[in-house]
């Protein structure tokens, strides 16, 4: 099979978290970045579609997707939780992180536009998304405590 390595990746839903969000952000090779309001209203007016929140039954499909696509590829989903505005997932895979992202995205993006009650909208998802390596039990256990138990604590 090769090399395998474990990730941790979230991706958000189009237009819920902006560049400059109030929040904070991340910029691609830049890190962590304060929030800065005109940028923010800059990039809100540039959006071409409404923002995107997922539906119970739409955060279900994505789950279901992530994990039919790590069964296919013979990757271990360790964890995943879909959220109203954000996918979290710790995956093993023998695959670049980016890759594994990107096609996990590309595959729930299907699924939801295919489920019973589709999700029709111009965009689902934000650009991108974050992707890290993990490379400890350690960090795999917080990622995966994280993943399942913490995006419910206040």
């Amino acid at each position: 099979m090769g090399d395998v390595w474990t990730y941790f990746i979230t991706w958000n839903t189009y237009g819920t978290w902006l560049p400059s969000d109030s929040r904070g952000w991340r910029k691609r090779r830049g890190g962590f970045q304060l929030p800065r309001p005109f940028l923010e209203q800059w990039c809100r007016e540039q959006m071409t579609s409404s923002s995107v929140l997922l539906s119970p039954k739409d955060r279900q499909t994505v789950e279901s997707a992530c994990s039919e696509h790590c069964m296919i590829r013979a990757w271990s989903l360790l964890a995943v939780n879909a959220r109203t505005n954000h996918v979290h997932l710790v995956v093993t895979a023998n695959t670049g992180p980016k890759v594994a992202r990107d096609q996990l995205k590309a595959n729930c993006t299907s699924r939801l536009r295919r489920q019973p009650v589709p999700l029709n909208v111009e965009r689902t998802w934000a650009k991108g998304g974050d992707t890290e390596i993990l490379d400890t039990e350690d960090e795999i256990q917080a990622c995966i405590l994280y993943t399942l138990e913490a995006q419910d604590i206040p």
